[in-house]
This record gives structure tokens, sequence and C-alpha cells, in this order.
């Protein structure tokens, strides 16, 4: 059963950090680029952050340059991302998104988990 589920989200104020994690099972983790996406009230999902299935390339919106940094563990089967700087800007929901390298139109999503950045 292919799951991917998103933890570490929450209220923070502005400025602050936050972390959070994907962890995937049911599929080969190694062979599937890991994104993040997320989705604010009354807006398209945009893509945030995108890291290659080995690690080795990423990808961010212009608009988390700088302060978001995605990672993955491939021997954990977790990706992440880290979230400094805060803005009331990237208050959304997030989702957790597998790729498969080859096979593009193969993807897993996760539930999600909201992100409130508020004073």
């Amino acid at each position: 059963q292919v799951q991917l589920v998103e933890s570490g989200g929450g209220l923070v104020q502005p400025g602050g950090s936050l972390r959070l994690s994907c962890a995937a099972s049911g599929f080969t983790f190694s062979m599937y680029s890991m994104s993040w996406y997320r989705q604010a009230p009354g807006k398209e999902r945009e893509l945030v952050a995108l890291i290659s299935s080995t690690g080795g390339s990423t990808n961010y919106a212009n608009s988390v340059k700088g302060r978001f940094t995605i990672s993955r563990d491939n021997l954990k089967n977790t990706v992440y991302l880290q979230m400094n700087s805060l803005k009331s800007e990237d208050t959304a929901v997030y989702y957790c998104n597998a790729q498969h390298r080859m096979l593009n139109d193969l993807r897993y999503w996760g539930q999600g988990t909201q992100v409130t950045v508020s004073s």
C-alpha cells in the first residue's frame, strides 16, 4: 500500500522556523523525485520545492529561495522541508508528492499538513 504521510505542520510566528517531514512507504522511494506543494485558500496549488531521485539537484519557487531547503534520506524513505524566516504568505496546506523518475505520470500525494504563519 502506497503511503505518503506528512507531519510537522502547525502555528508559527512570522520569522520563525518549521520543519516538515514526509514518510514514504509502499514504493521504491529512490526511484522517485520528491516535491513539496502548497495550496492557500482561494489559490491554485503551487510547487514549492523539488528534489531529484538521487538528491543530486533541487529546485525552488522564487518566493521561497534562500528560506526553504528540501532534502531527502533514501535510507529512511523520508523527505524534509526546512522552512526558515517564515512569512504570513507561507500560510497554506503543504503536500508531499512523489513522481517516478521515468514514468512521469505515475504520482502519489500525501494528505497534507497545515502551516499557519501568524502573530
